[in-house]
């Protein structure tokens, strides 16, 4: 089966509504990973089936979850799942905070190439990284231990904003690590088509 194909079978069952557009963008952001992974290095993943599935599905099913409206996306590698998400939501701001700079600059690209005016690229380290504001959602699927990334985010995350980590298998252990102030509000299942394990996304209240 064909990348657009998988593509479409996986969006169908998630059951997500995405238009057109959203979905030549997805393609388009695919086809510019793979070619830059040639040489960047942005990613294990290989096949274009598989990044199907790794990527654009595993980014697509925490959409729902995400009610947030400023998001920032941490050690996001290639962009994900920072980029899906502001193909798929132009209401959502994004700001991907990444701190290895040939990736910054493949993440740079992609932004111009897709016009995504709701999305920021910021060459930092999360622990380095200042804001006044707040974000009401932090995403990650690099760290870890959950235990870290409360405490590297604590500084940047709004009163009430959440922590959204993207995890395999249920972290229960890493969840007994929480620090304090943080508690975890849900831990929800994910089905991602054609991944073929197990996939948590653990939501996390500073309280």
């Amino acid at each position: 089966m064909n990348t657009p194909d998988l593509l479409e079978q996986g969006i169908a069952a998630l059951g997500i509504a995405v238009t057109q557009p959203q979905k030549e963008a997805l393609l388009h952001y695919l086809s510019l990973l793979a070619k830059w992974n040639r040489v960047y290095n942005l990613t294990a993943v290989r096949e274009a089936s598989q990044m199907v599935s790794h990527h654009l599905l595993d980014s697509l099913a925490v959409l729902p979850h995400l009610p947030c409206k400023r998001l920032l996306d941490v050690g996001s590698g290639g962009g994900l799942p920072g980029i899906v998400l502001a193909i798929m939501r132009q209401d959502l701001q994004v700001v991907s905070v990444e701190a290895v700079d040939k990736k910054c600059s493949f993440q740079t690209q992609v932004k111009i190439a897709l016009g995504l005016k709701n999305f920021t690229v910021k060459h930092a380290r999360v622990e380095n990284l200042g804001d006044d504001q707040g974000y009401d959602g932090i995403i990650s699927r690099a760290f870890s231990d959950l235990a870290q990334f409360a405490s590297l985010t604590q500084a940047l995350v709004a009163t009430k904003g959440y922590l959204y980590a993207m995890k395999g298998v249920y972290p229960l252990d890493e969840i007994a690590r929480l620090p304090e102030g943080f508690a975890v509000d849900r831990v929800i299942k994910l089905e991602v088509p054609g991944l073929g394990a197990e996939r948590h996304l653990v939501i996390i209240q500073r309280h």
